[in-house]
């Protein structure tokens, strides 16, 4: 059921750990000045000492949100709750300015609470907005539906789902967004007993955009109907977690690293009875191997899977070399489309696969593919995987080189110390909903990727 009642902040935050702090994402709509409200009373009785600060984002993109801004510093200033403005001040694209604005929003936020030692952030999303969310997926899916069934069945299990209770941003920070069992009006009325207003945006009424047309049209519509809009989105969402579970079991069970870059799963996998987690699970490695931010598409990973049943092969997916034979199933990157050579810069993201940090002055390092020609001169240790595809595999990785000269490999003796590329969960890496924990930690186990910090839930589950 969607929460009323007259005091939220009793039901809204008591599973949440405020451990590090909390950064409120405030904007001055009615929502988010709910939330930083809401949350402000929830600390004052529970960890008075707890550090709160509220974040606005001018984005610069209509002439009154600088003075909004400064409209939710001067509340803050009233309630003694910290507060920072931090603006998008990079060029505007002259397209797809909703997912920049937002992703921008995300990076300025992590940035705030970086600053202050803070891994929680929380937004203000209600069960108005989830709705809008789930309609919205479910419009564009519906095209998928008339051309390929079997893709919206999938895309309906993951997509339809919604956003997450929590998503992890950039693997540090948790993004929690514990209004979305929480209807808009509840919280609009919370504001008018408290004599607090809040800022409009035009924008939120803007049919040019696709949000505020389906916000319209869910207007009319009864509680009932977006209640039983919610309640399909939290099937979705069960449905969603299961599949990961499933993925991440097969994971578990049957891949193996033989080598850095490489992956071998156990052709077992095949017959586990299990194809459509199977699927998924080789769609995540597949992405993950080929370092690409969106799972390969389903249609074509069937078809490859359909294959791989079918006998031995070598075919490309998602940048990744699918190469199976006796010895298993192994995935490493294609050579096409690598970096070319750039300084080393600390923590960067190379080739989609590897985060780069620089723990002191590289010098004049470089940092580009190991090469066929370095990998060819290695011997690999004696085992099970041919050594042609441990060195095929080593040759995409990341090397240190200096004038010319390759210095190996970070992490080898001969490497300098100084750099440091840790392998990561593509798929994931930007955005990890916790819908898709499970599999997310059996990939970072597989790859040596570092472990998915905790959610910030007390005996409870993201899902």
């Amino acid at each position: 059921m969607l929460d009323t009642e007259p005091d939220l902040s009793k039901s809204l935050f008591s599973h949440i750990d405020f451990t590090s702090g909390a950064v409120a994402a405030v904007s001055g709509g009615s929502d988010s000045t709910a939330l930083l409200l809401l949350l402000k009373h929830h600390l004052d009785r529970t960890a008075p000492a707890t550090k709160l600060l509220a974040v606005t984002i001018d984005h610069g993109l209509r002439p009154d949100s600088a003075a909004e801004a400064q409209a939710v510093a001067k509340l803050c200033a009233t309630y003694g709750i910290s507060h920072r403005i931090m603006t998008w001040s990079d060029p505007k694209p002259s397209t797809g300015l909703p997912a920049a604005a937002r992703e921008a929003r995300y990076r300025l936020l992590a940035e705030a609470a970086q600053a202050e030692g803070i891994r929680l952030i929380l937004t203000g999303h209600t069960a108005d907005d989830q709705a809008e969310t789930v309609l919205m997926r479910q419009a564009r899916e519906e095209g998928l539906a008339r051309d390929d069934g079997r893709e919206f069945a999938e895309m309906a299990g993951r997509g339809l789902a919604g956003m997450a209770p929590a998503t992890l941003y950039g693997w540090r920070e948790w993004i929690v967004r514990p209004l979305l069992d929480t209807r808009r009006s509840a919280l609009r009325d919370f504001l008018r007993r408290e004599h607090v207003g809040w800022a409009d945006d035009p924008t939120n009424i803007d049919e040019a955009f696709e949000r505020p047309r389906v916000r319209a049209a869910l207007a009319g519509e009864s509680a009932e109907y977006i209640e039983g809009t919610l309640v399909l989105a939290g099937q979705a969402a069960a449905e969603r977690r299961q599949l990961g579970v499933g993925a991440a079991d097969l994971i578990h069970r049957f891949g193996s690293q033989p080598a850095i870059g490489l992956i071998r799963l156990d052709p077992r996998l095949l017959s586990a009875g299990e194809e459509r987690a199977a699927v998924y699970a080789l769609r995540i490695l597949l992405a993950t191997t080929g370092g690409i931010a969106f799972l390969p598409d389903q249609a074509r990973s069937e078809t490859l899977f359909g294959k791989l049943k079918a006998g031995f092969l070598c075919a490309t997916l998602s940048r990744t070399v699918v190469d199976s034979r006796r010895a298993g199933i192994f995935l490493r990157r294609e050579m096409r489309g690598l970096p070319t050579a750039a300084a080393v810069i600390d923590d960067t993201l190379w080739d989609g696969r590897r985060h780069i940090t620089l723990n002191n002055s590289s010098g004049a390092l470089l940092i580009a593919p190991f090469g066929a020609a370095a990998a060819k001169r290695l011997t690999p240790g004696e085992g099970k995987t041919p050594p042609s595809l441990m060195r095929a595999a080593l040759a995409a990785e990341p090397a240190l080189w200096q004038a010319g000269d390759c210095l190996g490999l970070p992490g080898e003796s001969r490497a300098p110390k100084a750099v440091e590329a840790r392998p990561v969960v593509a798929p994931f890496a930007r955005f990890l909903p916790s819908f898709d924990l499970a599999p997310a930690r059996a990939v970072a186990g597989l790859i040596g990727a570092a472990p998915v910090p905790s959610l910030p839930f007390s005996g409870h589950s993201a899902g």
